[in-house]
Order: structure tokens, then sequence, then C-alpha cells
């Protein structure tokens, strides 16, 4: 079977899994934060931070890794405008997840001392929430650039 697609196959699965994971993880940490419920912030964040490692970390590092091996396979350089575009682009994506990533462990911890604790979610918890939502829509903006990018080749 041919190699190049074989990893154009899992270069997609893992695309998808990246942007799959990361919208469904960030839809039910959102939603939970706006309810305001402790208990329900503490087990989310928790399975939040979980999938980040499970699924988002291997399909974040998965990526270059075919991407290149595509590359080298086809003959191809860095050149082509829309590679350089959706690289830049995934550098981008990639500087705001990592900061999401201590965010969300950070909120996982307040909420887990907070629900432990029976007190209320601090200051510092809103904050991070605020800067965690500012982080996700350049990411996500990126990553959707990116699909176009890879799909369409322009230029």
């Amino acid at each position: 079977m041919d190699a190049y697609l074989w990893l154009k196959l899992v270069h997609i699965l893992s695309a998808t899994l990246l942007v799959g994971t990361g919208l469904g993880t960030a839809f039910f940490m959102w939603t939970t934060h706006r309810s305001g419920d402790i208990d329900a912030i503490r087990v989310v964040s928790r399975r939040v931070v979980w999938a980040d490692w499970l699924f988002t970390a291997p399909a974040a590092i998965i990526q270059p890794a075919t991407g290149l091996a595509m590359l080298h396979i086809s003959q191809r350089g860095l050149d082509a405008p829309w590679l350089k575009w959706a690289i830049g682009l995934y550098a981008i994506a990639a500087l705001c997840w990592l900061p999401v990533v201590w965010i969300q462990i950070q909120v996982r911890n307040i909420a887990e001392h907070a629900a432990v604790n029976r007190q209320i979610l601090p200051d510092r918890y809103y904050r991070l929430m605020r800067i965690w939502f500012a982080l996700g829509w350049p990411a996500f903006t990126a990553v959707v650039i990116i699909f176009y990018l890879m799909t369409f080749k322009p230029g």
C-alpha cells in the first residue's frame, strides 16, 4: 500500500481529532463555566485536562510529523506559500494552546480546592477563564484557515 496515502489518512484523522477535541472540550469547559456550578466545573475541567493529554497533545505532535513525512515522500519542499502560511498559523495555534493547557490545569486545581472546601471561586479563576476564552479565538481561527489552506492549496 502507498505510504503517502497512509500518512495522509493519519494526517487527516489527527487533524479531525485535534479540531474536534479542541472544539468539544472548549464547548463543555465554557458552558460549564457559565453554569457557575463549582462541582460541575471541577469535574469538567479535570476531564478537559485529561482529554488534552490523551487526544490533543498526540494529535498536535502527529500533525507536523505526518506533514513533513508526506513532503519528504512527495519530494516537495517547504517553499509553497500556502504551506508557509499553514506552518505559521500552526505555530500561532500552538502558542495559544500551550498557555490554555496551563490555564486549564490551574482552573482544575482552583475548582477542586473550592469544591472540597465549599468555597466560592476566587477572582483568579475568573481572570484565568477570560484569558482562556480570549486565547481560544485566534487558535480556532488559525486552525480553520489551516483546513482551508490544506484543502485548496492556493497560490
